[in-house]
């Protein structure tokens, strides 16, 4: 919930974006299908970075290459991994086919075929296990697709290795009955037997609370943010002041005042230009409605995420048009009151 404001932003932040290669791009829109902004691999990069800096320390990502070519998602994983490592988290990623560079990043391989575990441990250990059970690697072929075959009915022959014994189809429940008289798995089973000790717990192990920080981090994080999306889209409010001052003019020569009278005849008028005057205020700040729907996907995202509660992100956007609002109901009141008629002298209008 840290609000990326320029070197305001926080030490964690700082890191994540260094680390995640975002740093060349983090004062560059995400942007949509109409305004060009960061490649699909700086999208995806981004989305792990909203992850990263929250109080999550234990990541699940199912088939994050999607859509990626091979160079982005051996980036995107060697990223995780380096954040990892370094701020003491945990990652499980699912990946369909990685490629052998991207393979080898990974500290621990979970194969899982048919919804059974057929292995899980190090890396190391992985070839191993299957020539235990009697398939090979070829030495040019990648381990994650041999992975994948070995456990199949179609491919597995082309795989076994041991000349003194017939093929046989091994299938995927007699694999995860041998993982567990595997070293690799008999260790685990040992480790599972002895109950956690919860003295050794960490207190911030288990959340006691819905949000990662306090309410009034929180608001403050969201007051930061709309402070920075307000910075940004600067232009269009300069616009809708000009725009409103040169419609203050336009309504001051259409009601000027040498061709009004105070009088029931002309109330109606009057009237008009009150009614003219709430309608052009109220439809300038319409410019804004765009602005508003095209945040609600990332709002809910976040909302549903836990990063923040719906009020958090409501009051700062309520509470800082504000300010904005009086100064341009201001420029409209004072540029044309007097003018138009509404009082006859100009020290009661200041």
């Amino acid at each position: 919930a840290s609000a990326m404001g320029g070197q305001e932003s926080s030490i964690v932040t700082e890191y994540i974006l260094k680390i995640l290669g975002l740093d060349i791009c983090a004062d560059t829109l995400v942007g949509n299908e109409m305004l060009r902004g960061i490649s699909g691999g700086q999208r995806k990069r981004v989305t792990t970075g909203e992850m990263l800096v929250g109080p999550a320390k234990a990541l699940f990502m199912d088939e994050i290459s999607t859509g990626l070519d091979s160079s982005t998602t051996y980036q995107i994983v060697n990223s995780l991994r380096q954040t990892i490592h370094i701020l003491g988290g945990t990652a499980v990623i699912s990946l369909l086919q990685p490629a052998p560079e991207t393979y080898n990043l990974f500290d621990d391989i979970i194969l899982l075929s048919d919804g059974q575990v057929v292995y899980q441990g190090p890396r190391e250990n992985v070839l191993e296990f299957f020539e235990f059970m009697g398939f090979k690697c070829p030495g040019r072929k990648g381990v994650a697709d041999f992975l994948q075959e070995v456990t199949s009915k179609k491919d597995q022959e082309q795989y076994w290795y041991r000349g003194d014994r017939p093929y046989r189809f091994v299938p995927v429940k007699q694999f995860a009955d041998a993982f567990r008289s595997f070293h690799v798995g008999k260790s685990i089973e040992n480790e599972l037997k002895v109950p956690f000790d919860r003295t050794r717990s960490h207190p911030a192990a288990l959340a006691t609370s819905k949000f990662g920080v306090s309410r009034m981090e929180l608001l403050k994080a969201t007051i930061d943010r709309e402070l920075l999306l307000m910075k940004r889209n600067a232009f269009m409010y300069i616009f809708k002041a000009v725009n409103l001052t040169l419609m203050a003019f336009i309504v001051m020569t259409t009601f000027f005042r040498t061709n009004m009278r105070r009088n029931v005849e002309y109330g109606t008028i009057y009237l008009g230009a009150l009614f003219f005057a709430l309608d052009t205020i109220m439809f300038n700040g319409f410019a804004e409605l765009a602005m508003t729907v095209m945040k609600l996907p990332v709002f809910f995202k976040q909302r549903d995420l836990l990063f923040f509660p719906a009020w958090a992100y409501t009051i700062p956007s309520w509470i800082l048009q504000i300010p904005i609002t009086f100064v341009e109901v201001g420029v409209y009141v004072f540029t044309t009151y007097y003018v138009i008629g509404f009082d006859p002298s100009v020290s009661r209008v200041l």
